[in-house]
């Protein structure tokens, strides 16, 4: 995570506990959506970050570099990391903070949601919790 100030966070791990939260106008055989249908989805979004370095590669203010096999990030404080590049997962994000991964996750379950069901949600609500008793939620509502 890097602060407007330009400052990070020491590099460090997470355990997240995710929370998936869909509404509908109407109910197609009495239920939202199926639970055995998303399960899998969410599960299959939660296993493509799971043991990554998850890294914002959208972040103005980080240098992002390859070196052979390994992925190097440069901090505005000029820290270098140089991390084998099958542990990294650059994602589309600015910034590494439980919003944004909020925000991606639910942006990867719509998606794949219309993809194979051909279902959209029309609110859909994501909470990334990063420890216990702090958690984010974003609210992805559908336009008319």
């Amino acid at each position: 995570m890097i602060f407007e100030d330009g400052t990070r966070e020491p590099l460090h791990g997470h355990n997240y506990r995710v929370m998936v939260k869909g509404e509908t106008p109407e109910l197609k055989g009495d239920m939202v959506f199926d639970f055995l249908d998303i399960k899998p989805v969410v599960r299959e979004v939660c296993d493509s970050l799971d043991h990554k370095l998850l890294i914002p590669k959208d972040c103005p203010r980080l240098r992002i570099d390859t070196a052979g096999k390994n992925t190097v990030i440069t901090t505005p404080d000029e820290s270098i990391f140089s991390i084998p590049s099958t542990d990294v997962l650059l994602l589309p994000i600015q910034n590494s903070s439980a919003e944004l991964m909020a925000v991606y996750m639910a942006q990867e379950i719509r998606r794949i949601v219309l993809e194979r069901h051909g279902f959209c949600f029309a609110t859909l609500e994501v909470e990334v919790e990063e420890t216990p008793g702090q958690s984010a939620v974003y609210v992805h509502k559908e336009e008319a």
